[in-house]
């Protein structure tokens, strides 16, 4: 089934059992920048163990988008509230 969620305020679309780093990348989206200059960053070991693809929710939770899976509705954000 067809859902849609937000990322940094942009409407993406995703299917229903897709986790949000698989959504994110095939909308085009980077998860983060390196803190090391090197570029963009996105999910690495696809099993929770790299913290690479570290996300926030609109109530400033913070969630692995390689473990999580897409809910309808959801609003995300790609940089760290505390940061900004």
């Amino acid at each position: 089934m067809p859902l849609s969620f937000r990322v940094d305020g942009r409407e993406v679309l995703a299917l229903e059992g897709d986790t949000v780093l698989t959504a994110v990348l095939l909308a085009g989206i980077r998860l983060r920048e390196s803190e090391f200059g090197d570029g963009p960053r996105s999910g690495f070991c696809l099993m929770r163990a790299c913290q690479d693809c570290w996300m926030w929710t609109d109530h400033n939770d913070r969630i692995q988008a390689c473990a999580t899976f897409v809910n309808q509705g959801m609003v995300l954000s790609t940089r760290n509230p505390e940061l900004t």
